[in-house]
């Protein structure tokens, strides 16, 4: 590699990334909802979020280990669009869940290893 082109690959390296890859939704029941609450929309959610995962805009989700909500991977280009997948489920629909909002994207310092010392 001459030098030019290994600076160009230091700086590559050291640049930070603006790719995001997908989108973390953490839910939260809202304070004051109660469980028969959400319960009462469940299978609605459920149907709509398996159509989700089905149609690849739903990655991975998990339960809350504390029980107040859950938390899913989208396959999203950017919060908006996140935005706009979580907006036609039943729970936000109500207004009953919290949501915040995380783009995700590659690990920056493993560029480091393709640069070349």
């Amino acid at each position: 590699m001459t030098a030019p082109s290994l600076a160009q690959a230091q700086t590559q390296a050291q640049a930070p990334s603006t790719i995001t890859t997908g989108v973390i939704v953490i839910l939260t029941v809202k304070a004051g909802v109660t469980r028969d609450q959400v319960m009462a929309v469940m299978p609605d959610e459920i149907r709509q979020t398996v159509q989700l995962y089905l149609n690849g805009k739903v990655r991975e989700w998990y339960a809350r280990s504390d029980g107040r909500g859950v938390v899913f991977l989208l396959d999203a280009k950017d919060t908006s669009e996140a935005h706009a997948i979580m907006e036609g489920l039943p729970l936000s629909k109500l207004d009953i869940m919290d949501h915040d909002y995380i783009a995700v994207g590659p690990l920056l310092p493993l560029r480091l290893l393709l640069a070349k010392p």
